[in-house]
């Protein structure tokens, strides 16, 4: 009882010392990005918002991360653009996200939480950088004040297709407007300045905020005084007066009828685990009492949030980076910041929904493009270079493949030729091999690894095979742990030849092993 009520008072007084300022903070940041990610998705407004509600008030109470806060997340936003457009409808697109939910519950309850660790950090770098691009690139009719951007909706390269390309070339110059382009320029202008100058000097106040406060003034400004500089209601944020009877719930009739669904869950199941993971492996580096966020718990917390958010009608969930180093560095302390940046979204949305439909969609798409660009910074791309052909050559073909195909199918090819390099290596890991000579006598002395796998099998029998008779042989396997059966198989049949040859052999830590003839 005593520790029950330390504990109450603990987060009573943080609450009231740090997490209060903090969730203010958090909410003025992640009500744009649920706007944003909503738009860059191609959902209604509603499901970027419902799911950042959820994030703060479902996720953040089964979550034992403290810190971090979770929402619609931009890494996402290219692969909901393109399931939703494979599956045909929004509803279909929802039974995606529920299922993948699902998904990550039974990785979370079957301990599977350590599969990232399995995927090579380039690799990741490079699935991230690809969306940075897609999400960039698709931000660019909207910064024109294009309004009907139906065909950007797919992979970057899709979009640049000839077919497209001609095709709605008369439909951009007929829709863009003057009004948003200058407000767009001008907002990643202040955007730009006040990141370098004043975003320290107020860190309370974020600067996507501010951002969208003077997109949403300029728009006033030319409305009333500017008529040639005026945007269309197209050009704006719609959110219907009840939001929440606009939901749309999924068709589970499809279910079992429509493979994509399942393929698509399981790439939003991938990705969103993947992502989560990341973004809590950074918080917990910025956690002041150096907490530890349990991978496993995480995904169930996950799993939890995108199953009622795909039921209700929202967009994949997970842990986000931008919000939660907004959370630590507003001074957050526990997870109440998160838990209350959900209430006031919940609050916003049904007392002030109606300020909402005052944003510009390309000043939206301003706050997207700096999203992209930090998650495919210049000099990023530059440090993994700087990491040698291993390092970069992954990195650059999952960027391509991706960019190419999808990004399930892109990052299996980042993975596989991540493994080229890993076989490649293993290959010339297994042994080194030394020589001299004494007279007319060639001693060569065979140093076997710590771990010696059958991938070094071929390697060792080809220069088996070169040693010329009258040799010295050693082969020193005393400080290996593991060698396998078919590396000792080689070495024992070598045995048999270098009686034959008059070689002199010497094995130290080699086990004998039975060879098996093939008949």
């Amino acid at each position: 009882m005593n520790i029950l009520n330390r504990r109450v008072k603990f987060y009573f007084l943080s609450f009231l010392k740090h997490d209060f300022k903090a969730s203010i903070t958090v909410f003025f940041v992640a009500l744009p990005l649920c706007l944003g990610i909503s738009l860059a998705s191609g959902a209604p407004v509603y499901s970027g918002l419902l799911s950042g509600i959820i994030g703060g008030l479902v996720v953040t109470l089964i979550s034992n991360s403290h810190i971090s806060v979770s929402g619609p997340a931009a890494g996402l936003t290219a692969i909901c653009a393109a399931a939703i457009t494979e599956l045909g409808t929004i509803d279909i697109f929802f039974l995606s996200v529920a299922i993948a939910g699902i998904l990550q519950i039974l990785l979370g309850v079957l301990k599977l939480g350590g599969f990232t660790h399995f995927i090579p950090s380039t690799v990741i770098k490079g699935m991230l950088a690809a969306i940075g691009i897609i999400l960039i690139s698709k931000q660019v009719p909207f910064l024109l004040g294009y309004d009907q951007a139906d065909f950007w909706t797919k992979e970057l390269f899709n979009v640049i297709s000839f077919s497209n390309a001609f095709e709605h070339v008369k439909n951009i110059y007929h829709h863009t407007s003057k009004g948003a382009i200058v407000i767009a320029l001008s907002s990643l202008g202040l955007l730009i300045l006040w990141k370098r100058t004043m975003a320290k000097r107020i860190p309370f106040l974020p600067t996507s905020f501010v951002v969208v406060l003077f997109g949403i003034l300029a728009a006033i400004l030319f409305n009333e005084f500017v008529p040639a500089l005026a945007l269309t209601p197209s050009q704006f944020v719609n959110v219907p007066d009840n939001m929440f009877s606009q939901i749309k719930l999924p068709d589970y009739h499809s279910m079992l009828s429509n493979a994509a669904i399942w393929k698509n869950a399981l790439i939003i199941c991938i990705v969103a685990s993947l992502e989560t993971l990341l973004s809590i492996e950074a918080v917990d580096k910025i956690d002041p009492y150096n907490r530890i966020t349990p991978q496993n718990r995480e995904l169930i917390a996950q799993g939890s949030g995108n199953f009622l958010s795909g039921i209700l009608g929202g967009l994949p969930i997970t842990a986000v980076i931008v919000r939660s180093s907004a959370n630590a560095e507003a001074g957050a302390r526990t997870k109440l910041s998160g838990f209350f940046h959900g209430i006031w979204l919940l609050l916003f949305v049904f007392l002030l929904a109606s300020l909402i439909n005052l944003i510009p969609y390309c000043v939206l798409a301003v706050i997207l493009i700096r999203t992209g660009y930090n998650l495919a910074k210049p000099k990023m791309i530059r440090s993994v270079y700087k990491l040698g052909r291993e390092q970069f050559m992954p990195f650059i073909v999952t960027v391509i493949a991706i960019l190419f195909t999808d990004l399930l199918i892109g990052v299996g090819i980042g993975v596989a030729y991540a493994g080229y390099y890993m076989f490649k290596n293993t290959y010339k890991a297994g042994f080194t091999l030394a020589k001299r000579t004494e007279g007319h006598i060639t001693h060569y002395h065979f140093h076997m690894a710590i771990n010696v796998s059958f991938i070094n099998k071929k390697r060792l029998k080809d220069e088996l095979e070169k040693i010329p008779d009258y040799s010295v042989v050693h082969i020193d396997a005393e400080h290996s742990v593991y060698i396998d059966y078919d590396v000792s198989e080689v070495i024992n049949e070598f045995k048999a030849k270098a009686h034959h040859k008059h070689i002199e052999l010497k094995l130290s830590g080699i086990p004998d092993v039975e060879t098996i003839g093939m008949h």
